[in-house]
């Protein structure tokens, strides 16, 4: 009788737990639920990954892009450079890659003149021709901000005009682009060139003695004077702007 109350009992709670689980069933479900879980994790991961490749790949770009300027500008003065040096006209590359220097033994003004001598005439027409024409290769007008025609004289003053070497070191810049844009046959174009922004491409300015090639000539050296004596095409180029480091930012 007690066997057969037992059996009925043990029936008897089954019947009242029909949703009952072992142990076994419990781990195995949760096992499941891990493994969903973990595989949905790594697609997770997974694509989070090709994402950040993505932007990783786009700030590289990015990088490219704006150093790329660097790049054109310093292939585009040793071109000129080249070129020029094979036309016999004595230039040379100066201030980190940035400047085509222009020494007074190719163009050689007279004392407290700004006029462009007759014999420098050609040398002057043969420099910006060739400026033209290297800008002009491949639309590299694009990467550059301006082109500076500099006027610098030497540190003995000049007497003959009360604003003196300022004066003189500006009207000599001035008198070469004013021979390229009436005297060459692309002196219009010159002109009318443009930079990334939109605004003119070349411009004008006077150092007088304060940027000197030489500082330590003294009174009397000449050759030594010579060396500040010059006329500078220096180039600047596109920089980013702090747009473009937002632009960048905005992708991390």
């Amino acid at each position: 009788m007690g066997l057969l109350r037992r059996s009925q009992s043990a029936v008897s709670v089954d019947e009242e737990n029909p949703y009952w689980m072992s142990f076994s069933d419990i781990m195995a479900s949760l096992l499941v639920i891990f493994i969903l879980a973990t595989a949905t994790l790594i697609l997770q991961l997974t694509h989070l990954q090709e994402e950040l490749k993505n932007k990783r790949d786009e700030i590289s770009q990015d990088i490219i892009d704006l150093t790329k300027a660097e790049s054109i500008r310093q292939d585009l003065l040793r071109e000129i450079e080249q070129e020029l040096i094979q036309n016999n006209i004595p230039v040379e590359i100066a201030d980190n890659d940035t400047v085509l220097r222009i020494p007074e033994q190719a163009l050689a003004f007279a004392s407290s003149s700004a006029e462009i001598p007759v014999e420098a005439e050609q040398v002057v027409e043969q420099i910006g021709t060739v400026i033209y024409q290297h800008i002009q290769k491949q639309q590299r007008w694009q990467y550059l901000d301006t082109i500076f025609i500099e006027g610098h004289t030497d540190s003995n003053p000049f007497r003959f005009n009360p604003r003196g070497n300022w004066d003189l070191s500006t009207s000599r810049a001035v008198s070469v682009w004013y021979y390229w844009t009436t005297k060459l046959e692309m002196g219009e174009q010159l002109k009318q060139m443009k930079n990334h922004t939109g605004h003119n491409l070349f411009s004008v300015s006077g150092y007088a003695d304060t940027r000197l090639a030489r500082m330590d000539c003294a009174i009397d050296d000449e050759e030594c004077h010579k060396k500040n004596r010059r006329i500078d095409i220096r180039i600047t180029v596109k920089k980013p702007s702090i747009i473009d480091f937002q632009a960048i930012q905005e992708k991390f």
